[in-house]
């Protein structure tokens, strides 16, 4: 499998294809990473299609052996998290045995060449039919010889709905080597849903209540600076020359300042901030700056960012923190 192809189709169809193959490629990218042995990567995946879509779990599941699947792994788990508690509870022995049945069902070289219906159903049954060695492996428990033969874009719910199979994945068996890709997938994945379906950031004491609770600091509470005064607005502006934009002024009326975090920077209060040549830095360190309304973000790995405003600088941030949570 060639994963940085398949991750590259994958977020193209998050991102604009019909929200039927959205589903579909999400239900699929989900058992992907639970059978890397990724289940966490796999629970935020479908907890942020969940919230950003707000659609029935169900339809990550349309097909029957995806459903079995999930039960096998929820099985070999010792539970099911929290998402799953919208899916059908199912009969674990009967499924086991129709999934074995069908991992030992031979398969005719005719097999899907010709259109659904009668004619195709007497050329297969005459036809000469052979063991299907992929599912056979499955069938035998050889998990490395089905990665050998799965292909491109491995049918992941076979062997996850095989019951024998499922302790080892779960596990951690990753027969498909991809144990360590799987963050940067489902991260990719998470960030597109993000994209398609943008979060509505509220006003700015919801967006400042927002970021907190994201940073696992519950909502504004006490660590908030207080807001900051009409008079120390207007001082701010005077001693550094500079015309505030409306946005940043909102801000500072919701809080004179902001803590920072691991990956973004104190914001300053009105007493704090600065100007150089015109460029007001808003933060400590000094990595976002207010250049003629933008917010310039520098950051020394990804490079510079222009924000358009200063709301669109918090907005990809607390965007960001949701994506990682």
């Amino acid at each position: 499998m060639d994963a940085g192809e398949y991750l590259e189709s994958a977020v193209r169809d998050v991102l604009a294809a019909p929200e039927i193959r959205l589903d579909d490629q999400v239900g699929y990218a989900a058992l992907l990473l639970a059978v890397t042995g990724a289940l966490d990567e796999a629970d935020r995946l479908v907890e942020q299609w969940r919230a950003r879509t707000e659609r029935p779990v169900d339809a990550l599941v349309a097909a029957p052996v995806r459903a079995r699947a999930w039960a096998m792994l929820f099985e070999a788990r010792g539970g099911r998290p929290g998402w799953a508690e919208g899916l059908a509870p199912l009969d674990l022995d009967a499924e086991e045995r129709a999934h074995t049945a069908s991992l030992r069902r031979p398969v005719s070289d005719f097999e899907g060449v010709l259109p659904p219906g009668p004619i195709a159903q007497v050329v297969e049954h005459v036809a000469p039919s052979r063991p299907d060695r992929v599912r056979a492996a499955l069938a035998d428990g050889d998990l490395t010889l089905w990665a050998s033969l799965a292909g491109q874009r491995p049918d992941v719910a076979a062997p996850a709905a095989t019951r024998a199979l499922a302790p080892a994945l779960v596990a951690g068996a990753d027969p498909l080597g991809l144990r360590e890709w799987a963050p940067s997938c489902a991260g990719a994945l998470v960030a597109a849903l993000h994209e398609r379906y943008p979060p509505d950031l509220g006003s700015w004491p919801e967006l400042i209540a927002e970021i907190m609770r994201l940073r696992g600091l519950g909502g504004a509470g006490p660590l908030l600076p207080p807001p900051a005064s009409e008079a120390a607005i207007r001082s701010a502006g005077l001693r550094l020359g500079v015309d505030l934009p409306q946005d940043f002024r909102d801000f500072l009326r919701t809080c004179d300042g902001l803590p920072g975090d691991v990956v973004f920077p104190r914001l300053l209060g009105t007493a704090e901030l600065r100007a150089e040549n015109g460029v007001v830095i808003l933060a400590e360190p000094a990595v976002l700056l207010l250049s003629a309304s933008h917010v310039v973000e520098v950051d020394p790995v990804l490079g510079t960012t222009v924000h358009p405003s200063f709301r669109a600088a918090l907005g990809r941030h607390a965007t960001l923190l949701a994506q990682a949570s």
